[in-house]
């Protein structure tokens, strides 16, 4: 291994520090007098959430996460949030990937409770495979957090994603809560899940959630192409998968500490595109995900705090593919491909922040990480990469202005173990800026002005550089410049049936230079990775809320977003809009709560766009939208409450496909179950 002794320094001054933070905390509090301290109980109050970001973002969260029609991940969460594009395969266990602002899914990090979920392998996370069920928000951010006390991590995408889950809340004298719910509906689903709740101490709570999900994946569709018109039933999109998820999440003087389990494990097939003749896929797929992170948080003093996060992943995939050819006029078997892969990951990070004055915040992050993989790929070459990451951050805030900036600074190593088939990738040093600005218009904080530029780069991938018979090692990141400005105005009313308003507006313009692409190279036209795309993107995003008490029992939500996107390709098909980047795309949710009823309808839209680079009438996909709706009731019975939801979507049965050749599913329905001890 590469540098390894650097690394093994660098770890060993984490831990050192981390040992010297927990040695002091320990002595301060044996030097407390011994003045006697209250605990005032906890109040929580629900209401508007008060943006204190430089930069606003999106969120889903409580009840308007939960009572989201058409969604049972975190994926079908995130269609409603503007900027926006999903792909999206079809069927119950489909593969859900997301890309912000066409810039691509590699560039978009994704947070479980505050860490960053990894896929060094192809650089995606899948995001079908996360329930809503135990999460209490999702949020969407452009560009990054627009804080500075947070990992190095959180610095080093072009947008994120962050998934919170629940933690304990006990109510009174309470020290168990107890939740299962249960769906079933279309496509043979069964889907129940348990979440557990323990208060095991004053300091220390204990949450348990488990979940089992089946398909048979089977839905009619109706598949149109040219002269070609047929109905058929959808194949091989049968899942069958269970995950369990335990947590512990302690209180500490000025500090608190968690520490979570995840276990994932499925088995599904992967349903094929639809081509005629050719209705059915043997494509099957098992995955099991494995991590256990932690992270610790305390105020050493009125001005410095510090943070730390650790984690632990192992990942393996079993992918297995019947080959099939025509031979006189009959489908048969020619080859097969079973392949498996593993991954593990080491991550540790500390974040510093110390107040130099009240107007003026600095912090310091550093992380390390190191990726592994394994694979039964011929002439495999075992690649091991060590990742550094340092981040640099201030915060100044002046009457009604904020600014903040930062520089992270990333240093990345690699090895190969078979160094004969393909030298490692050689060592990368990257120093990366962003500015964050706002400015109030007026004093009552109603109407401010935001902007931001960052500059950010993603690596690629261990498929991108290692892939047997593909990858090119040689290969430089692929980097992005992002420019924003936007304008946001928010308003509660104290009388009237209106009570908050929100509208946010915002454009920007992106560039993405050295797209990694797949290209031909050479005599046999094999095909290789390169760097060679350059993209530029335009475009606006338009996003409004507003909360409305029509009377003492009744009680209207309502959400609006919209995304205008020209993304051009300057590299190949020159200016062409790139592939499943719509032109226009939007969705507006409405909710209506009376007395112990809930009523929730969500319409989505996405525009005409193409599936390949050069926009020809070949490669044109149609818009399609989607009407969803759900209706819900409470009911209290004695120490048990009991929740029955019926939810109808695709309304209108309407047959589109969100990736070429994958029909969506028509009309389907799910009916729930919730009891709460």
């Amino acid at each position: 291994m590469i540098h390894k002794h650097k690394n093994i320094k660098l770890l060993l001054t984490q831990i050192f520090s981390i040992l010297t933070l927990i040695l002091f905390s320990q002595e301060q509090k044996e030097r407390k007098d011994s003045t006697k301290i209250t605990e005032l109980q906890e109040i929580i109050t629900i209401g508007k959430r008060e943006n204190k970001g430089i930069i606003s973002y999106q969120e889903l969260s409580g009840k308007e996460l939960q009572n989201l029609t058409g969604a049972s991940s975190v994926s079908d969460a995130l269609r409603y949030f503007s900027g926006i594009q999903l792909k999206d395969y079809g069927g119950v266990g489909g593969m859900k990937t997301v890309n912000i602002r066409g810039m691509g899914s590699q560039h978009v990090g994704v947070f479980y409770d505050g860490i960053q979920l990894g896929n060094a392998q192809n650089g995606t996370v899948d995001l079908g495979k996360f329930s809503l069920d135990n999460m209490e928000s999702v949020s969407l951010y452009n560009g990054q957090k627009s804080q500075i006390f947070q990992s190095a991590k959180d610095f080093g995408s072009a947008g994120s994603i962050y998934m919170t889950t629940k933690k304990p809340k006990f109510e009174n004298d309470k020290r168990t809560n107890l939740s299962a719910n249960y769906r079933s509906g279309s496509f043979a689903l069964i889907n129940p899940s348990v979440l557990w709740e323990q208060k095991l101490s004053e300091n220390i709570n204990l949450s348990l959630n488990t979940e089992y999900i089946n398909s048979n994946g089977k839905y009619k569709f109706r598949h149109r192409k040219d002269h070609w018109d047929t109905i058929g039933i959808r194949q091989n999109g049968n899942i069958s998968a269970f995950r369990v998820e335990v947590g512990l999440f302690g209180k500490l003087n000025k500090g608190t500490w968690n520490l979570k389990g995840y276990y994932y494990d499925s088995e599904r097939g992967i349903p094929g595109a639809i081509v005629k003749n050719v209705f059915n896929s043997s494509s099957k797929q098992w995955d099991r995900n494995f991590f256990l992170q932690g992270s610790f948080e305390k105020e050493i003093t009125h001005k410095y705090k510090i943070l730390v996060n650790a984690k632990y992943a192992n990942d393996y995939t079993h992918f297995y593919r019947l080959v099939l050819d025509y031979i006189q006029g009959s489908l048969v078997q020619s080859d097969f491909l079973d392949n498996t892969f593993k991954q593990e990951e080491f991550y540790i990070s500390t974040a510093q922040q110390y107040s130099l004055f009240s107007f003026w915040d600095i912090a310091l992050s550093a992380d390390y990480q190191y990726n592994t993989m394994d694979a039964n790929l011929k002439l495999f070459v075992y690649p091991e990469r060590n990742t550094e990451l340092v981040a640099l951050a201030s915060n100044i805030r002046f009457n009604r202005f904020k600014f903040q900036t930062s520089i992270l600074g990333t240093f990345v190593q690699e090895d190969v173990k078979n160094d004969e088939r393909a030298a490692p990738s050689p060592d990368k040093q990257e120093f990366t800026p962003t500015v964050f600005l706002n400015y109030e218009l007026f004093k009552n904080r109603e109407l401010n002005i935001h902007a931001f530029y960052k500059r950010i780069f993603r690596m690629p991938t261990f498929n991108d550089l290692y892939y047997t018979d593909l990858g090119n090692s040689l290969l430089k990141p692929e980097y992005t410049a992002q420019y924003d400005i936007g304008i946001e105005y928010n308003k509660d009313f104290k009388s009237g049936s209106l009570r908050n308003i929100n509208l946010v507006l915002d454009a920007y313009y992106n560039e993405v230079k050295d797209k990694i692409i797949a290209y031909p190279k050479g005599q046999q036209f094999r095909w290789t990775m390169i760097n060679m795309g350059e993209v530029l993107i335009r475009g606006i995003d338009v996003s409004a809320r507003s909360s409305w008490s029509l009377s003492k029992n009744l009680s209207l939500n309502t959400r609006l977003s919209y995304t205008y996107e020209k993304a051009q390709n300057l590299t190949m098909e020159y200016k062409d809009q790139i592939p499943y980047i719509p032109w226009h795309s939007g969705s507006f949710l409405i909710n209506t709560a009376y007395k112990d009823w809930n009523l929730n309808y969500s319409f989505i839209y996405t525009g005409e766009r193409y599936n390949s680079p050069e926009n020809s009438p070949n490669n044109y996909v149609k818009a399609w939208f989607s009407h969803d709706l759900l209706i819900s009731k409470e009911i209290p019975l004695d120490k048990l409450k009991l929740k029955v939801a019926l939810e109808v979507n695709n309304i209108l049965n309407r047959n589109y496909d969100i990736v070429l050749n994958y029909p969506m599913p028509g009309r389907n329905y799910r009916i729930s179950v919730q009891m709460n001890i």
